[in-house]
């Protein structure tokens, strides 16, 4: 299950929007260890979108997930990696105010020995994508 930095909570009374690392493959295609994301905390947050929330049996633990559907105690949320587990299959319904924020961009962080003027632009022109709600339309903007 991807694990967030801790680094995501903080500054998030300040400002709505903050970053975060994953950790884990339980959001490939869409997202890939290592990869960073831009969160918006406190946006509201539907079917499709990706999250980050904490995990409901160990608060101190920051997952990112998708949101399936909306049920009567809170949120359903799925892996994009089926074959990852760590979702609402095996802990159930996340209630609302576990869910931290909705990830608006995921941006690749530049890798050692990437330093020359080409790989460096190449690296810029695919680095930030944003995180779509629609799972398809986000594993086609998914950066090689």
């Amino acid at each position: 299950m991807p694990e967030l930095s801790q680094e995501s909570e903080r500054g998030r009374a300040v400002l709505p929007f903050g970053a975060a690392e994953v950790r884990g493959p339980s959001m490939v295609p869409t997202l890939q260890h290592g990869d960073r994301l831009v969160v918006q905390y406190g946006a509201r947050v539907g079917p499709g979108d990706v999250v980050v929330l904490r995990h409901p049996f160990q608060q101190d633990l920051l997952v990112v997930k998708r949101v399936a559907q909306r049920r009567e105690a809170g949120w359903w949320v799925l892996g994009d990696n089926a074959f990852a587990g760590g979702d609402s299959t095996d802990y159930g319904t996340v209630p609302e105010e576990l869910v931290l924020g909705k990830v608006r961009f995921r941006y690749r962080p530049l890798k050692d020995g990437q330093r020359s003027p080409f790989t460096l632009v190449r690296w810029a022109l695919s680095a930030v994508r944003p995180v779509l709600s629609d799972r398809s339309a986000s594993r086609r903007l998914r950066a090689r």
